[in-house]
């Protein structure tokens, strides 16, 4: 992102934001609650555009939506809601872009979903329907769906992997198997992945590098070791929840 500015309405959600996110890497942007995180995860999806500034994808400009482009980088996204079709069984909803898009046979599609589910844990569950899952285990589909191997997909270029709260509302044993996908499925890929999160043990393991995002301004960016130790202002308010610092609610 260079110098990208994104306004609705009477307000700037972002202010001229500057942002460089390598292979491999993972980063985790933090910020109270309407900060503008998720905005930044639909501009690199190419679900939104910026008011002005750039965003380029392995160096491309990326000038149209995502649905606009003919060969679009492979962006993924990973919703805060698991965001599965409910009258689709498992199987359809991993491997519905290759249903719709690819040319693979039945059986190619189905041994890709398989992998995709063997790959988060999940074993002979392709023809149960979202409704007969656990939250857990319909979080863990949307990144089968998220992670399936696309043959369509542009070739030996690191994917851009994104994740919108992907803990939130989970139990703690069932945070722990999502943040180790996350971990995982970013080493496995070497993807660059973009987390946004409020929850801490999220945040502590799997950022590598972390980005406080406040007042449409990116007021803190650092590793994670850092992170967890220092005294800026609006780090140790974030990290301490505290209500005295500079994050304070609008005025009314």
């Amino acid at each position: 992102m260079v110098n990208l500015s994104m306004v609705r309405g009477s307000r700037t959600v972002l202010d001229r934001v500057n942002l460089r996110v390598l292979a491999g890497e993972r980063l985790v942007v933090v910020g109270p609650s309407g900060a503008g995180k998720s905005t930044i995860l639909r501009l690199l999806a190419g679900l939104l555009l910026p008011s002005s500034g750039d965003v380029r994808i392995h160096g491309e400009l990326q000038t149209y939506l995502r649905l606009d482009q003919r060969r679009p980088p492979d962006v993924r996204l990973v919703f805060q809601n698991p965001a599965l079709l409910a009258s689709l069984n498992v199987r359809e909803n991993v491997g519905f872009l290759l249903y719709r898009f690819s040319r693979l046979s039945e059986a190619e599609i189905r041994e890709r979903v398989s992998r995709a589910l063997a790959a988060v844990g999940l074993y002979g569950i392709e023809e149960r329907l979202p409704g007969e899952l656990s939250g857990g285990m319909q979080k863990r589909v949307s990144f089968a769906r998220a992670l399936i191997d696309d043959p369509a997909a542009v070739g030996g270029l690191a994917p851009l992997l994104l994740f919108d709260e992907p803990t939130a509302g989970l139990d703690p044993v069932a945070c722990t198997r999502v943040e180790d996908l996350i971990v995982r499925s970013t080493e496995l890929t070497n993807a660059a992945g973009v987390v946004v999160s409020h929850v801490l043990s999220t945040i502590e393991r799997c950022a590598e590098r972390v980005i406080l995002l406040y007042d449409g301004r990116f007021r803190w960016d650092g590793t994670l070791e850092a992170f967890l130790t220092s005294d800026d202002p609006y780090v140790h308010q974030f990290r301490t929840g505290s209500l005295d610092g500079p994050m304070q609610p609008a005025e009314p």
